[in-house]
């Protein structure tokens, strides 16, 4: 992706600034640092109807836990029956922001609505597929995935995340935070066509919590 030399100089004055951490990044990952504003945070719901029956949500339907025993879920079609796995209530087709806490082993991840629920191969999980694209979270280590082709980041690990989904232009970057500060981990590009809806995967002994997000990406940049 190229840009003008105007565009790049806007840019630097952004980084300057706001003094966003863009050490070691490229050109490329210093403007997904900085191309979203405030208003495009948003706020997501989990839905109870795609998670999994070893899934665990609170009341506000903000955090998920892994757990041993089934929860008495109603049978609806929209839920995973292999994979611990679920989406939000939110269908996205704009420039939204949000964060997540997360502990254990998890996935982040974008979805169409259409993912498999139940097992085919692997085309139900999350990533595996190309109608989906996750960040995985361990305490050691982070790895992207599309359409079943995984790369590794080489980062510091952080407990939370942050998503921007840019759908017009048909970009979705994953952020480490540490510290209030943005550290830019991976981008997809892609062309969007539906809606994308925010999912998460995870391993026994995890846990996701959505983030209030009212005053957040004004206070971090």
């Amino acid at each position: 992706m190229f840009y003008h030399e105007s565009v790049k100089l806007g840019v630097e004055l952004l980084i300057n600034q706001y003094l966003i951490n863009t050490k070691g990044l490229s050109d490329n990952q210093q403007l997904y640092c900085v191309l979203f504003s405030p208003s495009d945070s948003c706020e997501v719901s989990l839905d109870r109807h795609t998670a999994h029956r070893k899934l665990l949500l609170s009341e506000d339907n903000r955090k998920v836990t892994v757990v041993t025993g089934e929860q008495p879920y109603p049978d609806h079609p929209n839920r995973f029956d292999h994979w611990t796995q679920l989406l939000c209530c939110n269908g996205l087709t704009g420039r939204c922001y949000w964060e997540v806490e997360w502990k254990g082993q998890v996935s982040i991840a974008v979805t169409c609505g259409g993912i498999r629920r139940e097992r085919v191969g692997d085309d139900s999980r999350l990533g595996d597929n190309d109608k989906s694209w996750r960040l995985d979270c361990t305490d050691h280590s982070y790895c992207v995935c599309h359409n079943k082709t995984p790369a590794a980041i080489h980062a510091p690990s952080s407990s939370r995340v942050g998503v921007y989904l840019d759908w017009p232009a048909g970009s979705l970057s994953f952020y480490r935070i540490s510290s209030d500060t943005l550290i830019h981990l991976h981008t997809f590009t892609s062309t969007f066509t539906q809606p994308l809806y925010p999912a998460f995967g995870l391993d026994f002994g995890s846990s996701v919590s959505l983030c209030p997000m009212e005053h957040t990406l004004k206070h971090r940049i």
